[in-house]
């Protein structure tokens, strides 16, 4: 859960401008500030249900999204290949042929 949890905080971060104002707030709700689906429902005077289904629709259409332009996948790849450059760099045994490789698969992400 907290996997899944974590996942819909980055792609919220990163698609969150795409979302409407009520699944903007309800995700925030749900995900950022951990209300219960039923603090939800009484905060918008709406049913539990009504509160499940906008968040499910809504992760789907996050996924969806994501699926398309990858934002979150190259934030992972670039964050994975800047922690390498910097295990190169640390290490002085590294060779700058090492680090150029590295810096061209940062390129090759955009």
């Amino acid at each position: 859960m907290l996997e899944k949890t974590t996942r819909m905080n980055y792609l919220y971060d990163f698609y969150y401008s795409l979302l409407t104002e009520k699944q903007q707030s309800y995700m925030s709700l749900y995900y950022l500030d951990d209300y219960s689906l039923g603090e939800i429902a009484e905060k918008y005077e709406v049913s539990r249900q009504a509160v499940y289904d906008n968040i499910k629709r809504t992760e789907a259409m996050l996924e969806e999204y994501e699926s398309k332009l990858s934002l979150f996948q190259k934030f992972q790849e670039r964050k994975k290949i800047a922690a390498a450059i910097r295990t190169f760099i640390d290490s002085g045994s590294s060779s700058k042929e090492q680090i150029l490789d590295a810096l061209s698969s940062l390129e090759e992400l955009d």
